[in-house]
């Protein structure tokens, strides 16, 4: 089962115990996945459609919890696409689906099928607890969750700009930002940030989901800080390999020229011990010398070294002494 799968599970069993909030979520199910029919004799008939059962299980239960009304559920399935399958909700008797449809308000005083998209005037998300509701309700209708395993990714499919707007003001309520998308005809309401995801899963009030997100984010930044640590200390011993090969190519060459025994004595002295130790530090080497010297006074004499090795081969270059 994929984590957005588990996620959904994990929402399909929370179910808001006060009525507004069942409102609230119900609203935001039929906006996003629901499809309202009127016949030719004006009766209306509401299906809702999704391919998770536990979904479909939580739009049967709010309904029978919040309206007590009676609902049809139907399978369908594309044998030759092979596709998942599809559950349908239904509320048939044109009674009951008006009495939601008002409820949720996407049925004004007029009879006329339409949402407030307006978050001030919309009844229905006044208050953080519904709006917490409407947000789950919204992933479970159209939303998904990339692996963060792999990468962080949370969206919600709208079918409209106006509601992918809505949604998103929604959002912003809770200090969260999402950004919307166009991806074909449809409009995308999605977050990026990992730190946000885990903000807007507690917003849905999705603890054990939320708790492993936040344990793959932890090993995921404890690898990264030990991938940085290694490649920065392999970038340290590559640096530090590079020029002592450099070192001990101007000794070398200043030794079969003019000879070691013709520098001074300091110079002599840290270049014959560079010879004998070529993997040594700096510090190693300062520490060798008798009086010992630190490492900015052993960079010193090697750079002198690279000067001279430099005005003999008749370039005049100087090379830097890590």
């Amino acid at each position: 089962m994929s984590f957005s799968s588990k996620l959904k599970e994990e929402l399909s069993r929370q179910i808001s115990p006060a009525r507004h909030c069942q409102i609230a979520e119900m609203a935001a199910i039929i906006s996003l996945c629901g499809k309202i029919i009127i016949s030719e004799d004006d009766r209306y008939t509401i299906k809702i459609n999704t391919e998770n059962v536990a979904v479909a299980r939580k739009y049967f239960t709010l309904l029978k919890k919040t309206f007590n009304i009676s609902t049809d559920v139907s399978i369908r399935r594309n044998a030759y696409l092979n596709k998942n399958r599809t559950y349908t909700v239904t509320i048939r008797e044109h009674e009951e689906a008006i009495r939601v449809l008002h409820a949720t308000k996407l049925l004004d005083e007029n009879g006329e099928i339409g949402e407030n998209l307006n978050l001030v005037r919309n009844v229905v998300i006044q208050q953080s607890c519904c709006r917490r509701a409407f947000i789950r309700g919204a992933f479970l209708s159209s939303g998904s969750l990339s692996d963060p395993e792999k990468f962080y990714h949370f969206e919600i499919v709208c079918a409209t700009e106006a509601k992918a707007e809505q949604l998103k003001s929604i959002i912003a309520t809770f200090d969260l930002e999402a950004k919307i998308v166009k991806r074909k005809r449809y409009f995308v309401v999605y977050i990026k940030e990992g730190s946000q995801i885990v903000d807007i899963l507690n917003v849905m009030e999705a603890p054990v989901a939320l708790m492993e997100l936040e344990n793959i984010r932890i090993l995921k930044d404890m690898r990264n800080s030990v991938n940085r640590q290694v490649n920065c200390e392999t970038a340290n011993i590559n640096k530090t390999v590079s020029a002592a090969v450099k070192q001990i190519e101007d000794i070398t060459y200043i030794r079969d020229t003019i000879g070691l025994d013709n520098l001074p004595d300091n110079l002599s002295e840290i270049a014959r011990e560079r010879l004998d130790r070529p993997e040594a530090t700096l510090k190693e080497l300062g520490e060798a010398l008798d009086p010992p010297v630190g490492k900015s006074g052993v960079n010193h004499r090697l750079r002198k070294l690279c000067d001279l090795a430099g005005r003999l081969r008749g370039t005049g270059a100087s090379g830097g002494m890590e």
